[in-house]
């Protein structure tokens, strides 16, 4: 008999209220009765890692894992070695040392962040103080990025769709730059020097810390712009993106059964 259960896989942190927070969203899903869910993290969570995870819903029975990189894009080379190791496909685009995990559940895999209204909705909110004067200020979202081919493009994409549904959310120009390869002061002199425009920098991070609070800003030293270091958590609607990731899985697995039957039918 088949029983499903929910693996949310967050990167990690030794910060204890960056994990809190991740848990706490996680802790408002709205499940079926009887099904369980863990969070795991690639690293820095003692005694709750991926395998951790694993095994705590394989010891309970499940045998088909919905699984949800909790990640901010695509592009993150963490989501290709983790969907690597789980089994969700035969090779990593990008060489990793992580081992592939021991599991025998059935893998559904779900998708990270990226974009959509509701992402917009977040940063919006969070950009929405630092704004006096829209007709003469610009949105800079800045990601983490990634220097490799296929990754970079990835980031690329997610960070051009997202920075459309920002504007439509605003109604203030916006714009995007990346930590790696790193074009966040090149965007910031054009358009506050070529363009005569106040920059509000929004980060795209899914929680506060050391690239919030010390890399952006020592990226951006010596230049004008608005910047209030304020992640994606907390805020509700990541519990509502991540509730329809879940639903999302759910639907795949129920249809994966119904075929199931037909053929044993």
């Amino acid at each position: 008999m088949s029983r499903p259960g929910i693996l949310i896989i967050g990167h990690g942190s030794m910060t204890a209220s960056w994990v809190a927070q991740v848990d706490e969203v996680a802790g408002r899903l709205q499940l079926p009765a009887g099904v369980p869910a863990v969070v795991a993290f690639l690293e820095q969570v003692e005694g709750r890692s991926i395998q951790d995870g694993i095994d705590r819903l394989e010891e309970q029975g499940v045998t088909d894992m919905l699984v949800v990189p909790f990640f901010v894009s695509s592009g993150s080379t963490h989501v290709d070695e983790i969907g690597y190791a789980l089994g969700t496909k035969a090779e990593p685009e990008k060489e990793t040392d992580l081992e592939p995990f021991r599991i025998q559940a059935r893998v559904y895999w779900g998708n990270p962040i990226d974009a959509g209204p509701a992402v917009a909705e977040i940063v919006w909110s969070k950009a929405r103080p630092l704004s006096v004067d829209p007709e003469h200020e610009v949105i800079l979202l800045v990601g983490h990025g990634s220097v490799h081919e296929g990754f970079r493009q990835r980031w690329e994409s997610g960070m051009a769709s997202l920075m459309i549904d920002v504007a439509v959310q605003s109604g203030i120009h916006t714009d995007f730059a990346l930590l790696n390869p790193l074009s966040v002061r090149d965007k910031i002199v054009y358009w506050t020097e070529e363009r005569g425009m106040a920059v509000i920098v929004a980060p795209l991070f899914l929680s506060s810390g050391y690239f919030t609070d010390v890399v952006i800003p020592r990226k951006m030293e010596g230049l004008n712009y608005r910047y209030n270091g304020e992640a994606l958590l907390p805020h509700p609607l990541l519990t509502a993106w991540l509730q329809e990731q879940v639903d999302a899985l759910f639907l795949r697995y129920e249809q994966n059964l119904d075929k199931a039957d037909e053929v044993r039918g």
